[in-house]
């Protein structure tokens, strides 16, 4: 076995951007494929046993004709399966065989408009006339999900998400296509569900949102799932725009939601417009934070915000009676129109961990604290031992060289301290190489604090497709600098993806 990677002096961040081979991310069509790694760099902990899965785009052409949008792909899931030490980590990677994927598989051409591309002879959701649903005929009311944001095991099945449509359930240990998961017939397929279910451990409920994009009435609407996997309940919340969100946060009483300025009209996507150019940044419409009851109808609480978006959430915390900590990524603007493929992030603009402390009983932001550090990041992680207060650490994927011109791609970890005010350490991975998937933290049992991030790499210098590296890294989350203690390589490359999570043996 190689001794483990290491991280020398870190490279010249000039050759950062353009991002040299970026393309290459997105050129190949990978395999589906189950069996065993047996090429690692470094040393796999004996104590790290469980299954890691993780969901994103996968494929970006077909027929001749190529997706513009990093959110365009098919969904492709990975799960790895940890037994303790090298030697016996299982992968197994299969593309969702949804129902846009199977008809288009099937004609041999896209056929369905996507989120960032459109094309003259495209349809959306139901507007095939033989689609049919136990529930009716669908209809045209959105895009046909390619099932590609995230995958999480709930209720003894494996879900995969994708945006504003019902998951689809995979065999946990195969990861073969079962089928729409509609909650035991309590969800229709139009129900606006999103791709960011939060999960409380301690009751074994799952909490997701939808938003109906109605131009009069646009409405947030909030499930709860039991352990078992039935509704509930399920209320609604008036909104005054139809604002776009993707993830919120969710502590023991209360559910959290950043509604910034970025609005979707749905009359230009009938018309023939994809969704990104449906959706629109108006700051003047302002930024808030809503704060919903979990399990009763009490007074929604709306705190004004920063004119800013937020894509995704760190973690919301109780940690004393009516004191409610939110901590979040803040943007300066929104970012879906830097997932252009494959010259992604050419106009970038900084991210921003904030931490807000809220006084509930006097209904009021009593605290706002930014850490200063100034890259793009994204993915962020925490230990999820760490429930109730608020944490010192977090992860997130970020680029190098945020304020350089030209493209760029995620080629960073870093590890943020809000002691410390900002940045602690970091991983750079070497030009060529991009990070993918978000980190995931691995608790090391009876150490607070400690344990691995795990995290794709794929080396993009290999000009053909079949010999490109394609890895998952284990770092040290308390010591990146290091580099990883250990590097799975896959024997054919897969694509940099979204949502990753990891269920621990019991």
């Amino acid at each position: 076995m190689s001794p483990p990677a290491t991280s020398a002096s870190p490279p010249d961040l000039s050759l950062r951007a353009p991002a040299p081979h970026l393309e290459r991310l997105f050129d190949f069509v990978p395999q589906e494929s189950d069996g065993p790694i047996t090429q690692i760099e470094g040393s796999v902990p004996s104590w790290l046993r469980g299954t890691y899965y993780l969901n994103g785009p996968g494929r970006f052409t077909r027929g001749g004709r190529r997706w513009g949008h990093w959110l365009d792909g098919d969904g492709f899931v990975t799960r790895l399966r940890f037994e303790g030490g090298a030697g016996t980590i299982h992968a197994t990677h299969r593309f969702v065989a949804s129902r846009k994927r199977s008809a288009e598989e099937e004609a041999g051409r896209p056929l369905f408009r996507a989120f960032g591309t459109a094309f003259e002879d495209d349809r959306l959701m139901g507007e095939d006339e033989n689609s049919k649903s136990q529930h009716g005929r669908r209809r045209a009311l959105g895009l046909e999900s390619p099932v590609n944001v995230s995958v999480y095991p709930f209720a003894e099945k494996l879900l995969a998400f994708g945006e504003q449509g019902l998951p689809w359930e995979l065999d946990e240990s195969t990861l073969e296509t079962l089928g729409e998961h509609d909650f035991h017939r309590r969800l229709p397929p139009v129900a606006p569900f999103a791709a960011h279910p939060n999960f409380d451990e301690r009751s074994g409920e799952m909490v997701n949102f939808g938003i109906s994009f109605s131009t009069h009435r646009p409405q947030l609407r909030l499930y709860t799932f039991g352990p078992d996997g039935r509704l509930l309940r399920k209320r609604s919340h008036a909104l005054d725009a139809p604002r776009s969100v993707h993830d919120f946060g969710l502590s023991e009483s209360f559910c959290v939601f950043h509604l910034g300025p970025y609005l979707l009209n749905m009359e230009p996507l009938t018309a023939g417009a994809s969704l990104l150019e449906a959706l629109t940044w108006q700051p003047e419409l302002g930024t808030k934070l809503l704060i919903l009851h979990r399990n009763e109808q009490g007074p929604a609480l709306e705190l004004e915000l920063p004119t800013r978006y937020c894509l995704h959430f760190i973690g919301c915390y109780e940690p004393s009676p009516n004191q409610l900590v939110v901590d979040c990524l803040e943007l300066e603007k929104p970012i879906y129109d830097q997932y252009t493929v494959p010259d992604l992030f050419t106009d970038v603009r900084h991210a921003h961990a904030v931490r807000y402390r809220i006084d509930l009983e006097q209904g009021c932001i009593e605290q706002r604290q930014e850490l200063d550090f100034h890259h793009l990041c994204d993915f962020p992680a925490t230990d999820p031992r760490q429930r109730d207060s608020p944490p010192e650490d977090l992860w997130v994927l970020g680029l190098s060289a945020t304020d350089a011109p030209g493209r760029k791609f995620f080629d960073e970890i870093s590890h943020l301290s809000w002691t410390a005010q900002g940045l602690k350490d970091r991983y750079l991975s070497p030009p060529g190489c991009y990070l993918g998937g978000e980190p995931v933290f691995l608790p090391e049992l009876g150490k607070p604090g400690q344990g691995l991030l795990i995290c794709q790499e794929l080396d993009a210098r290999d000009g053909v497709p079949a010999s490109r590296r394609s890895s998952f890294l284990l770092l040290d989350a308390q010591d990146l600098a290091a580099g990883p203690i250990a590097r799975l390589r896959l024997p054919s490359p897969v694509p940099l993806r979204f949502h990753a999570c990891f269920r621990p043996d019991p």
